[in-house]
């Protein structure tokens, strides 16, 4: 298990975060919610960025807390917030990059920067915002990191530099012994590119599924008052009311498209699935 958090709290003011996740080897792992949910909170949680009020963070096998510096070079960190001086150039990044870690692949760096078009000798300050996120995954991918730690990577970016970041990802985890945990509010992004997916709102894990489960099992049922009356509701998860009846989370898709014949069965997804557990009411159970 590369990251462990077990009942990790953090409180500030009116907020609190109450987290627990896990990031298993050779996984990627997305934490998705809308903006202001905990994501940033729990990641710089993982980082030993903020002090927690209680719980336990585990990363690579051992205790925050007992962090040392060549275990920090183990991990790939992308914070939204967060980059080198804007004076500084590419070509000024790689020597301090070269000086902090022992497996800082120049020639790798290189190579990718070029590959993307980002100049080595213009300040960052005049990089886009697409140039600018490039270089921040580059420069975490650089050093053999074991742990990538990627808070909203691909926010504000069109689709063809999200693209192309998602296939750097990929690539990535290629090679034996890697993790990603990647935070983003863009759902459809993650769909492709995770193993499995947390579900943070107001500071609590709402949810955990693997991503082929959601997108093969979950489903989004289109029925109306006598159809809602008369169906077998064991399997409903979430209840939303509609216009022309209700709309219903399952699950268990199959079943009602073996049992219900006579309606609607929409393919769930991220959306739909976040969309469901923020604004409908549960299905209460007999």
């Amino acid at each position: 298990m590369l990251v462990k958090m077990e009942n990790v709290e953090k409180r500030y003011g009116d907020f609190t975060l109450q987290c627990s996740l896990e990031v298993r080897e050779g996984y990627i792992t997305g934490l998705i919610g809308a903006n202001g949910a905990g994501k940033s909170t729990a990641f710089k949680a993982i980082l030993g960025l903020i002090h927690t009020d209680a719980g336990r963070v585990e990363v690579l096998g051992k205790n925050r807390e007992d962090f040392t510096a060549a275990d920090k070079e183990e991990l790939g960190v992308v914070l939204a917030e967060s980059s080198f001086n804007g004076m500084l150039t590419i070509k000024d990044t790689a020597a301090i990059m070269e000086a902090l870690y022992r497996k800082f692949d120049k020639d790798y760096f290189y190579d990718k920067c070029a590959r993307y078009g980002l100049p080595v000798e213009k300040p960052l300050k005049d990089f886009s915002t697409g140039m600018n996120a490039k270089f921040k995954l580059l420069a975490a991918m650089s050093h053999e990191a074991r742990l990538l730690v990627l808070d909203e990577p691909t926010v504000g970016l069109d689709s063809v530099v999200r693209r192309e970041l998602l296939d750097e990802m990929r690539r990535y985890m290629e090679k034996d012994g890697r993790a990603i945990l990647i935070s983003s509010h863009i759902s459809s992004d993650l769909e492709g590119l995770c193993d499995d997916l947390y579900f943070i709102q107001d500071g609590r894990i709402q949810f955990h599924e693997d991503t082929d489960v959601i997108l093969s099992d979950y489903a989004i049922l289109k029925v109306n008052q006598k159809q809602y009356g008369e169906m077998d509701k064991q399997y409903i998860e979430y209840r939303m009311k509609e216009p022309f009846g209700y709309a219903l989370l399952t699950k268990q898709k199959q079943f009602y498209l073996d049992n219900y014949p006579g309606i609607a069965v929409e393919k769930g997804n991220i959306d739909d699935v976040m969309l469901m557990m923020t604004r409908a009411e549960r299905e209460k159970k007999l």
